[in-house]
């Protein structure tokens, strides 16, 4: 049969008989009146048969993107960082092995490709007043905003002028979270250590600043990519993944974990656990989609951390009670504990060490060249649309 009904139409299009009727009427779907009764319409085979492929093929696209948004596939190619059977590696280094040796200014040559023979120079301080505000969030956010009204945008610039640029755009969020820089203090690391008061936690500093360099295309990240993608400066890419970071289901984590420690200290880790369970609430600190098996980057620095009270209770109870184990903001946590930091420090070395990776993703966005703008999948009224 060359003609269907308008019921056998819609089984084949899975569609409302609006949608239909609006084919129609744009030419996509050929109609005729039925011989057998006049107030029927019928349809073509070959046009339903075409709508309908492409119908399921744009479904298909839809669910597909709208996973990849939601812990699904990739939706970027990026050549920066990667998980990979419970390892995170930068450009085909493995980070918990970097992190051994290496400095946070050491991985911001590997992953900003500096050009050989021209690594960029990485200021110690910046060249404006220090911001003097109540939080080192507070710091941070402001001085990323002065920048951004300020600095030019990233279009069609060398790759070189970026890379310096994004030197200075470090050392700002770095003098506004840590201070300016005090006598011998030649790496971020060691001016959090002095900054903190604490010379003996600079190695666990560095570490930690490593392994929070940069974590694929994390929420932070893809703001900041997004932002670039549109030209925009260096620093106002950094402020929208600075700003997206501060999330309690991104970077704000050790803040919401906080919360969940001094529930541990009144009542018990097991009841605190429990009761936040119940709540439905996400569990901070603990579980991450990228690691089954358990976080490699909080497993590199609880191998070197001592077991505290409450956390390893926490950490018994969340595995008993739901089947997950710590994370990075755990082991960030237990790392400010263990060495008396302050109580913004887990926060502070996720924003530093991240920089470096949300830098290295803007000069990979640049050459790019297109803003990245994803389509909606309208699920609202659809009166006056068909």
């Amino acid at each position: 049969m060359v003609w269907m009904t308008a019921a056998e139409a819609l089984k084949v299009l899975n569609v409302r008989p609006q949608t239909l009727y609006a084919n129609v009427s744009r030419g996509k779907i050929r109609a005729k009146t039925d011989d057998a009764d006049p107030r029927r319409s019928l349809y073509h085979r070959d046009d339903i048969a075409r709508m309908a492929q492409r119908s399921n093929g744009r479904r298909k696209i839809d669910v597909v993107s709208a996973q990849a948004m939601q812990w699904g596939d990739p939706v970027l190619p990026s050549a920066i960082s990667t998980v990979h059977n419970g390892r995170l590696f930068y450009r085909g280094q493995d980070a918990a092995e970097l992190s051994v040796t290496a400095t946070l200014e050491d991985i911001a040559m590997l992953l900003w490709q500096s050009e050989p023979g021209q690594p960029p120079s990485l200021p110690l301080a910046d060249s404006a007043a220090p911001i003097v505000t109540d939080s080192a969030l507070g710091a941070g956010l402001l001085a990323l905003a002065l920048r951004s009204a300020g600095d030019p945008p990233t279009l069609g610039r060398p790759a070189a002028d970026l890379r310096a640029e994004a030197a200075c755009v470090l050392a700002t969020l770095t003098q506004a979270m840590a201070g300016p820089p005090t006598a011998g203090a030649c790496t971020i690391s060691r001016r959090l250590a002095q900054a903190w008061q604490r010379p003996d936690a600079e190695d666990m500093i560095r570490r930690a600043l490593v392994l929070m360099a940069d974590h694929e295309l994390n929420a932070s990240t893809f703001a900041l990519r997004v932002a670039i993608s549109t030209g925009a400066s260096l620093a106002a890419g950094v402020l929208a993944g600075f700003t997206t970071l501060t999330g309690p289901l991104h970077g704000g984590a050790s803040a919401e974990f906080g919360r969940l420690t001094a529930a541990a200290k009144l009542h018990g880790a097991e009841t605190a656990i429990g009761q936040w369970l119940a709540s439905g609430r996400p569990l901070p600190a603990f579980g991450h989609p990228l690691y089954p098996e358990g976080d490699a980057r909080a497993r590199t620095l609880l191998n070197l951390l001592p077991k505290m009270e409450p956390y390893a209770a926490l950490a018994a109870a969340a595995e008993a009670q739901a089947g997950e184990l710590p994370n990075i903001d755990f082991a960030l946590t237990l790392l400010a504990a263990a060495h008396q930091l302050p109580d913004d420090a887990p926060f502070i070395l996720f924003a530093l060490g991240r920089c470096v990776g949300w830098l290295a993703h803007a000069l990979e966005q640049v050459q790019a060249n297109h803003p990245i703008r994803p389509r909606a999948r309208y699920v609202g009224p659809s009166e006056g649309i068909y």
